[in-house]
């Protein structure tokens, strides 16, 4: 027996969370803190990689400012042995992306992203990094959400479906895994509950070791195993870092013990290094210069703990977008708040980093019968699992679903029943328009019969700037616009 021991860390979803944060006062996350992790364990450990899983950009100013070549800059100072793409990587268009990788001093895979003209693949699928004389084969999957945010790069696909992603995991495999590959590990970036489906259709002799995933956000005490292969995902930020600790038989080329934890990036585990930090600072002193002022102040801190129910941040900007306009009701969506906690002092920058995604907003009349499929279609069971598109409502709308029977007990509007021939106003971001046909469940060509749709406001960080500085101390609650009954 030569038994060789491997350290692999991993990220996922850190979105822009460049700063460290004040936990029970103690400094938490950062990108300081997580670099001097990561630099102390490759000291410590003889055969050390670090991987991320997707979504390194959104979330901060200092990466929308820069379009997220911050970002970049950043992440090769961490200098990842390996990263897969996430969905909000392609947030600034796919050209950018591919600039973007050339800035990147760090290989960045994806196996079924592809020009839909002649099925070439836009990035390298695979990547086999050696260490301490074992060689380990990574695989990249993506999201099929990466299509929703690239809607109008007609020429730009992904395999959606997981019976294609799990048949090109076994493409790469046969072409590319071969006697000397020890360990394949696929690097996704499709949420937990479809690294478990994709688990599950994977030939035992695709020979994948081990799965590391992202994009539900998902914070796990340990693995989760299907077909025997360990899943895991590190929650979301750079609070967090996923380690395994793997020891591994080179001569019979079989894992003898594996561990796996979540660790706690903080000044407990970790020193700031201060490279990182002199990087940040640069960035962060810029950006203070432009964005770091008042805009309002709060009743008190408004909370989006989940995006899969009614929350009190959702009913604020819902109705921001509502008062006063042409249009019944605002659906907004959930994803489009990425703060958790919001307030009470609110600088431009928060506001920013809270709505990164400044959309124009559309209006569009659908019937009631068509309103009551569309709130079904986002209460559907797969809504809970957290990986399809959820709405917060504005004020006025009352909706009781009971997931048992799969039925709506309620649909009001202004203490009203909706009729069926009840013609309502709505309202939605340009990311939900383009994509309402599969968000919504209704066609856009059935809706658009009923009245051509119409832009009515170019951007809504405008409307969210104007109003939160001309309404100072805002509240909201959680009112019971959306029950949910077991």
């Amino acid at each position: 027996m030569a038994v060789q021991k491997l350290t692999l860390l991993h990220s996922n979803d850190m979105h822009g969370a460049f700063l460290p944060k004040e936990v029970s006062g103690r400094m938490s996350g950062g990108l300081p803190l997580l670099s001097g992790y990561i630099k102390k364990t490759r000291k410590e450990e003889d055969n050390v990689l670090y991987a991320i899983a997707g979504d390194m950009f959104r979330g901060s100013i200092i990466d929308s400012e820069y379009l997220g070549l911050s970002t970049i800059d950043l992440v090769n100072v961490l200098a990842p042995d390996v990263a897969s793409l996430g969905n909000h990587e392609a947030d600034y268009g796919i050209a950018h992306l591919l600039f973007l990788e050339k800035c990147a001093t760090f290989p960045i895979i994806c196996a079924n992203l592809f020009v839909t003209l002649n099925n070439a693949r836009l990035f390298t699928p695979y990547r086999n990094v050696e260490v301490g004389g074992m060689r380990i084969l990574f695989i990249g999957i993506l999201t099929e959400e990466v299509l929703a945010s690239t809607k109008t790069e007609k020429v730009i696909g992904t395999f959606i479906d997981i019976d294609e992603a799990a048949r090109e995991v076994g493409v790469i495999c046969d072409n590319y895994r071969t006697k000397d590959t020890d360990l394949t590990v696929l690097l996704t970036h499709i949420g937990l509950e479809k690294d478990k489906e994709l688990a599950s259709k994977l030939n035992p002799d695709f020979g994948v070791d081990l799965i590391i995933g992202g994009h539900s956000h998902t914070f796990m005490g340990q693995p989760e195993y299907v077909n025997d292969i360990p899943i895991v995902q590190a929650g979301t930020g750079t609070g967090i870092l996923g380690r395994f600790d793997i020891f591994y038989d080179t001569l019979t080329h079989e894992i003898c013990d594996l561990q796996w934890q979540c660790v706690p990036i903080n000044e407990d585990t970790a020193e700031a290094d201060p490279v990182m930090e002199q990087i940040l600072e640069g960035y962060r002193s810029e950006t203070d210069k432009k964005y770091k002022r008042v805009l309002t102040r709060l009743a008190r801190t408004l909370t989006h703990p989940a995006r899969n129910q009614e929350t009190e941040l959702g009913n604020l900007y819902a109705d921001m977008l509502q008062d006063e306009s042409s249009f019944d009701i605002m659906l907004m969506g959930s994803g489009s708040i990425r703060k958790e906690e919001f307030g009470p002092i609110v600088e431009y920058q928060d506001m920013l980093e809270n709505t990164p995604f400044d959309d124009l907003l559309w209006m569009l009349k659908v019937t009631g019968a068509q309103f009551r499929r569309m709130v079904r279609h986002i209460l559907r069971d797969e809504a809970w699992e957290g990986h399809t598109e959820f709405y917060q409502f504005s004020k006025g709308v009352h909706i009781v679903y009971r997931k048992s029977t799969h039925e709506l007990e309620k649909l009001e509007y202004n203490g009203e029943e909706i009729r069926d021939d009840q013609e309502l106003l709505i309202a939605l971001q340009n990311y939900h328009y383009t994509n309402f046909d599969e968000f919504l469940g209704v066609p856009l060509a059935e809706v658009r019969r009923n009245m051509k749709p119409r832009v009515i406001a170019t951007a809504v960080n405008n409307i969210f700037e104007e109003y939160l500085s001309t309404h100072p101390g805002l509240d909201a609650k959680v009112e019971g616009r959306i029950t949910i009954l077991e």
